[in-house]
């Protein structure tokens, strides 16, 4: 197993069931942080989505003057008019919004859309190369515990 940290190769079967431990409990602890990123990031990606969704929806001339409900906060409303379906203002990060029209922000969140997806695709490469080095672990670690324990006849 390479340690992709180090950039070392370490044959496994050299270490002992303690060591063998630790780097299985290492491994699952990367695993558990990997797995988290991966679910932000699909949620993330999800949300980019969602306002493709709204901007398509929701800017289109027939729905000038019509009345809607504005989001402050994720679970927070006000009633409100809309009065321009030309343009948009979009989160394009730490803060700062930019006005574009609907076809330049469905570009915006597509663009995002894709670029999460091949970092979630990046990341299930890693994970899966991550479970693979936990079960190698675990097989040896295994074959050590049984190899150790005394023989019963």
């Amino acid at each position: 197993m390479a340690s992709e940290g180090q950039g070392k190769t370490v044959d496994l079967t050299t270490l002992s069931a303690q060591q063998l431990s630790d780097v299985k409990s290492q491994l699952e602890q990367e695993l558990e942080h990997l797995s988290q990123s991966f679910q932000k990031l699909r949620a993330a990606q999800q949300k980019f989505k969602e306002c493709i969704v709204t901007v398509e929806k929701t800017l289109k001339p027939e729905n000038k003057g019509k009345a809607t409900l504005v989001p402050l906060t994720s679970s927070l409303y006000v009633p409100g008019v809309l009065e321009d379906v030309e343009t948009v203002i979009v989160d394009v990060g730490t803060g700062y919004f930019v006005e574009k029209k609907p076809k330049e922000a469905v570009a915006f969140y597509e663009n995002k859309v894709n670029t999460l997806q091949k970092n979630l695709a990046d990341l299930e490469t890693i994970v899966n190369g991550k479970m693979g080095n936990l079960r190698v672990v675990e097989d040896i670690l295994r074959q050590k515990v049984m190899s150790s324990a005394p023989n019963v006849a």
